[in-house]
């Protein structure tokens, strides 16, 4: 193949990502062209509403998705953290790329961290998952919800809206924005999102010309990862409507993947560490959504819904 048609986003972020990609490419395949379809998603056109009011994480890979079923692209790059658990017919995910920092950052532009905040602190976060595990941290803190793009947040603390925000370490890496971070929050104290940190390449089921141009990308360890990840949050339902998180590493040839289930309010957090074989991640996946199940994610995820 000659050219290669990437869809994209238009945010500062999802470029970067895209063109990373098409960088990648180029250099692995001497003499592709690589073509970025620029595309808004319905996602970037209401950046003031919840997401889970607006239809969810879809919002923002349907166009890209469209482009690639009408032929316009051939492949779309995404943060593995918005991509739904089901694909459209004909489209599929056959790489998933080393994973960045999966974990959640604050940004304050006077206080050190989380826990230097004080009492009544305005919080800004566009996840239910980060909102949940900041109440439940700190109840006392004021957790609003903010959305846009990475700058639009940055501006909207600058201004005063907020004393401080919970965002992805990877994103504000990726645009060079590394040094606005105050603290660096554990895995162990605010469990990531599901795919945080990863990037994937979608394409057309059985286009083995792009299947096979992409396939280098892959990386196997994050692909397991996230792979029980998935899993996870496909057997537990969940979605952008509760807060869910899950976070899987390979250790000495295990799955480690740790599980969370909150209420909206923070004042339930069901939380588990399981691990399992990585050559079945899905198995694994499944096992840790029972388990959270079984301890009352169910009723937390109705609620959530509803």
């Amino acid at each position: 193949m000659k050219r290669i048609r990437i869809a994209t986003r238009q945010s500062r972020l999802a470029l970067w990502q895209a063109e990373e990609v098409a960088h990648q490419l180029a250099t692995l395949h001497p003499g592709l062209e690589c073509e970025l379809v620029k595309l808004t998603t319905k996602g970037d056109r209401f950046l003031e509403a919840p997401l889970g009011a607006i239809g969810g994480k879809g919002l923002f890979i349907k166009e890209l998705e469209q482009a690639m079923l009408d032929g316009r692209a051939d492949i779309a790059v995404h943060s593995m953290k918005d991509v739904t658990v089901d694909f459209p017919p004909g489209l599929h995910l056959p790489v998933i790329m080393e994973r960045a920092s999966p974990l959640d950052v604050v940004v304050s532009t006077e206080l050190a961290d989380l826990d230097a905040l004080p009492r009544g602190a305005r919080v800004g976060s566009s996840s239910l998952r980060r909102q949940c595990q900041v109440r439940a941290l700190r109840p006392d803190l004021d957790v609003s919800p903010v959305r846009g793009n990475v700058d639009r947040r940055l501006s909207k603390l600058d201004e005063g809206q907020f004393d401080a925000l919970v965002l992805a370490h990877a994103g504000l890496e990726r645009l060079a924005l590394d040094h606005r971070i105050s603290e660096v929050i554990s895995a162990d104290v605010m469990v990531p999102a599901i795919g945080q940190g990863a990037m994937g390449v979608e394409c057309r089921e059985g286009d083995s010309d792009i299947e096979h141009l992409i396939a280098p990308l892959a990386h196997e360890a994050t692909s397991l990862a996230v792979r029980a990840e998935r899993a996870m949050n496909l057997a537990l339902g969940g979605g952008c409507h509760a807060p869910v998180a899950g976070y899987a590493t390979l250790q000495e040839g295990m799955l480690r993947l740790e599980g969370l289930v909150g209420s909206l309010d923070g004042r339930t957090v069901l939380r588990t560490v399981q691990t399992g074989n990585a050559k079945d991640p899905e198995t694994l996946g499944a096992r840790v959504a029972k388990y959270l199940k079984d301890a009352g994610a169910a009723a937390l995820l109705e609620a959530a819904v509803g």
